[in-house]
């Protein structure tokens, strides 16, 4: 494992970090055992950053059991994030964070962030409920150790919220698709040369940049080096650039970890060649013409109040642009259940905005339904599935 060291705080951080947002799921909620698994082969093989948050259900306290099961608090840097947008007063602050410390099972947070700060008024809102006070105070008793942000906002806003405090670190959203979206290369840079650590979400843009590209896209990589996969593309773009201290990754499957070590373990700052930028150039070329709705798969949009699977669906209609309605069309049934009489179809929408409000991406949700539609279920697909229905009874 190779570590960038977080020039505030002295702190020695493993290239790759674990973000614990899509650990698996089965029924019952987290798949806590293939979790374990999952955390304790990362630290025995250098990993020690980990990042969670309240907002991502089960997240915090399937963590904290795993590391106070096994004794290894001590052993990584832990990442949490406030809910700002369930805090309606300062009041809610020492609730949410004491919350947080008992589902972690700890008494200090490494690296704490405002959670999905987008612009310079919400901080301010935050400012006039007393945060820069509170903090001070979680700091002095040794309760946060380092306090930050994460970022899904315009670049201007990221500056000025940059700007307005004296941050320990930041966290964005940033690929090789997004360099100018968001934060962006620029954003990046402001904040290395202020020195502070810039933690990287989203690295294959929600999985998209490792296992949703087009065939086109992956014959122009494949030209230019035939040996690594779409997610060494990806994640070494990012590690070529020296401003990146940790680039976070969902892993929720043993293959994908080691995937990401083996990567982590070869890919040096300032090492790729003008051959491989034009590859990277034409193969953003051909992604964003493919494209079509910028959804990660987060799932802040959900839950629907009408059952729509809105990620599910953005991921089947992608994929018609990427290799065709045909493969997309088995994604579609599978992901929004077309074929049964409850389901989670695009249809379903009743354009109440709902999920707007919560969408890091700001995606236009109801309009790019709309567009799911009329792609994904004409007039023959509707008639097919209430027959379907009808005769499975």
């Amino acid at each position: 494992m190779q570590y960038r060291t977080d020039k505030r705080s002295g702190n020695k951080l493993s290239v790759l970090g674990f973000g614990c947002m899509r650990f698996s799921r089965g029924v019952a909620g987290i798949d806590l055992k293939k979790a374990e698994q999952l955390v304790l082969n990362a630290i025995e093989r250098g990993v020690n950053y980990f990042d969670t948050a309240y907002m991502y259900p089960g997240s915090e306290a399937a963590l904290g059991t795993i590391l106070a099961k096994n004794k290894l608090r001590a052993k990584i840097y832990l990442a949490t994030k406030l809910p700002i947008a369930n805090c309606k007063s300062g009041a809610d602050f020492d609730k949410f964070f004491a919350a947080q410390l008992a589902a972690l099972q700890t008494d200090y947070v490494d690296y704490y962030l405002m959670h999905n700060i987008n612009s310079l008024a919400q901080w301010n809102e935050l400012r006039a409920w007393g945060i820069e006070k509170w903090i001070a105070t979680q700091k002095a008793s040794g309760k946060v150790r380092q306090l930050g942000f994460s970022f899904h906002g315009p670049r201007q806003e990221f500056e000025a919220v940059l700007e307005s405090y004296d941050w320990d670190f930041c966290q964005i959203q940033y690929n090789y698709a997004n360099e100018t979206n968001q934060a962006g290369v620029e954003g990046l840079r402001k904040a290395a040369a202020r020195n502070i650590p810039v933690i990287i979400m989203e690295p294959l843009l929600g999985g998209k940049l490792a296992t949703g590209l087009s065939a086109a896209a992956l014959d122009v990589f494949s030209k230019a080096d035939a040996s690594r996969s779409p997610a060494q593309w990806g994640l070494r773009w990012l590690w070529n650039q020296p401003e990146v201290t940790v680039v976070l990754s969902g892993m929720n499957e043993q293959r994908q970890l080691d995937e990401n070590l083996a990567i982590a373990d070869v890919s040096e700052a300032n090492s790729v060649t003008d051959s491989e930028r034009a590859a990277y150039d034409k193969v953003i070329e051909i992604f964003k013409s493919t494209d079509k709705v910028p959804c990660t798969g987060c799932a802040y949009c959900m839950p629907c109040p009408k059952g729509v699977n809105i990620p599910g669906c953005f991921a089947a209609y992608n994929a018609r642009f990427a290799h065709g309605f045909m493969p997309a069309l088995p994604m579609y049934i599978t992901t929004t259940a077309a074929n049964r009489k409850v389901n989670a179809l695009a249809s379903n929408c009743v354009k109440c905005g709902q999920c707007e409000s919560h969408c890091p991406q700001k995606i236009e949700i109801r309009r790019e339904l709309a567009n799911v539609v009329k792609r994904m279920e004409p007039l023959w697909f509707k008639a097919a599935m209430k027959i379907y229905r009808a005769v499975s009874k």
